[in-house]
């Protein structure tokens, strides 16, 4: 078993996994997980629980040995950070963890919703651009920029309802050298772009006239959104006849890199047969979701 940096050496018994979040009973990455344990020939199994902020600390501490990682979705991310001893690059830069690797010296964490982003815009044949928008300003678009700045964009127009909100987008962006602007939900034009992340809630309110403004010039739309679809975003990018994609591809390849770092503690490694179990994932999301 693979040591990791500053480390333990993780117990070959450690084979149990879960997401973690509230809500999560919409959560695909149990069947995400299932496909590619299933290919990998790892006999690990991965489960849900309802776990919110103030419960973390103490379920946290009440996993023994056998726990071998954690995925965590909203509105866990703050909380896994600071929890974490050892923080790659993109959760030290989003301030977000959403995987942990689980050690009795000390839990490692990553930021993998980057690498989802970049990999699901790669599948679109989107590798590189020089301006782009993202719609809200919570922590999602952070992870949102970050990707954004991998992939080499200048320039990107966050649209948010409070303009004090992308603050911290903007300082996020100095550090990255993106110019980060702020533009209102109120806006009736806003400037062409190639692509559009919407990091809202799927439930979330915004009028026709707003997505319809912002369909009109804002290239592909990546709704990180899967559990509520259609979104009022991707109806309108529909009506304006414009390509929308859902979360689930963004999902799809986090999840993959969890996996990596899962087997082996290292993100960037490929996993032997990778090619097919990413096939094996995608299958999974062809079906009907489980409860």
């Amino acid at each position: 078993m693979p040591r990791q940096p500053g480390l333990g050496v993780l117990s070959p018994h450690a084979s149990r996994l879960e997401v973690w979040g509230d809500p999560i009973a919409h959560s695909r990455s149990p069947e995400l997980h299932a496909a590619a344990y299933d290919v990998l020939g790892l006999d690990w199994a991965y489960g849900r629980r309802r776990v919110d902020e103030a419960s973390f600390g103490g379920e946290l501490a009440g996993l023994d040995g056998t726990w071998r990682g954690l995925s965590l979705t909203m509105p866990l991310k703050g909380v896994a950070f600071a929890a974490a001893a050892m923080r790659d690059r993109r959760a030290e830069l989003t301030g977000a963890v959403n995987t942990l690797l689980l050690d009795s010296d000390g839990h490692r964490g990553f930021n993998t919703d980057v690498g989802g982003i970049v990999r699901t815009l790669a599948d679109d044949g989107i590798t590189t651009l020089p301006r782009a928008r993202i719609v809200g300003a919570g922590a999602t678009a952070t992870s949102a920029l970050v990707a954004l700045g991998e992939l080499g964009a200048r320039e990107v127009d966050v649209v948010a309802r409070r303009p004090e909100a992308v603050v911290p987008l903007a300082a996020l962006g100095d550090r990255m050298g993106v110019t980060v602007t702020t533009t209102p939900f109120s806006a009736s034009v806003h400037g062409e772009v190639p692509l559009t992340i919407a990091t809202l809630p799927g439930d979330a309110p915004v009028t026709d006239a707003a997505a319809d403004a912002l369909a009109r010039s804002g290239g592909l739309l990546l709704d990180v959104v899967y559990g509520h679809w259609p979104t009022a975003l991707s109806a309108a990018w529909e009506r304006a006849g414009a390509d929308a994609r859902s979360g689930l591809g963004m999902l799809l390849h986090q999840a993959l890199l969890q996996i990596r770092i899962f087997r082996d503690g290292d993100v960037d490694t490929p996993l032997d047969r990778e090619g097919e179990a990413l096939a094996a994932m995608r299958r999974s999301l062809e079906e009907p979701a489980t409860a």
